[in-house]
């Protein structure tokens, strides 16, 4: 059977379905492009403290060299305390998009039970009412032959 031949209340409820999964499967994306977000920024993070890591020691420099060093760690370090602050919002993003996105399945998987049900239900009706049919049809023919 085809959805042009579903009840008003049978294709609304279709159509909203399809909605909510279209905004789920959006927020699925959404949720996806987050986590690549925040996996990149702790690649940048573990980078730089590779390089803070790396620039060594300063005690046998000359001075100036010192000063330099001792600036581009601290520059380096101020960097990542930033990033942090950062992933620390972007993950808390995303466990609100998360916690939202968890609420939105359970909405449009009882909203797929409800249509399954119903659809179900109106199938079954149709089933009904062609059997009715076909009896009725096949008691003229009898009685036709009886007479």
């Amino acid at each position: 059977m085809s959805k042009s031949q579903l009840p008003d209340e049978l294709q609304g409820l279709a159509r909203l379905l399809a909605l909510r999964q279209d905004e789920v499967q959006q927020l699925e994306i959404g949720m996806a492009q987050q986590e690549a977000l925040r996996q990149r920024y702790q690649r940048n993070m573990a980078r730089m403290a590779a390089l803070c890591a790396g620039s060594g020691s300063s005690g046998a420099l000359a001075p100036a060299l010192v000063a330099n060093c001792g600036n581009y760690k601290q520059n380096v370090l101020s960097m990542m305390a930033q990033h942090q602050q950062e992933l620390t919002l972007h993950e808390a993003d995303m466990a609100a998009n998360r916690a939202r996105l968890l609420q939105l399945s359970r909405k449009c998987e009882a909203l797929a039970h409800n249509y399954r049900q119903r659809h179900s239900a109106w199938q079954q009706e149709l089933a009904r009412g062609e059997q009715k049919r076909q009896d009725d049809l096949a008691t003229q023919v009898w009685l036709r032959r009886q007479a």
